[in-house]
């Protein structure tokens, strides 16, 4: 029943931009923290960010911090990732999550139950 279509990912050079978006569907979107993750070629999956319910908390792997900004839009049940900066090194399969339910104030990978299928972000020259 949990739907989660991420898209917008491409081929963009370093440097450049890409804004991801996740559409959600068959929960409450609203009453759920949100994340991003993302799986390199040959790795396992690595945390990017996470936002909570109302959208004014976020958190970032120190890795994208400054570059990366997820924001949500309730209405719509609409997760985004804007990615500036992007460096050859942010090429992923990115997806969205969703946590637990009545799991809050969240850290790792056991926090969420759903992934999407992901979208392909590749930058290279």
């Amino acid at each position: 029943q949990v739907q989660l279509v991420e898209s917008g990912g491409g081929l963009v050079q370093p440097g450049g931009s890409l804004r991801l978006s996740c559409a959600a569907s068959g929960f409450t979107f609203s009453s759920y923290w949100m994340y991003w993750v993302r799986q390199a070629p040959g790795k396992g999956l690595e945390w990017v960010s996470t936002i909570n319910t109302g959208g004014d908390s976020t958190y970032y792997a120190g890795s994208v911090k400054g570059r990366f900004t997820i924001s949500r839009d309730n209405a719509k049940n609409t997760l985004y990732l804007q990615m500036d900066s992007l460096k050859s090194e942010d090429t992923a399969v990115y997806h969205c999550a969703k946590a637990k339910r009545g799991y809050y104030y969240c850290s790792g990978y056991g926090c969420y139950d759903y992934w999407g299928q992901g979208t392909q972000v590749t930058v290279s020259s």
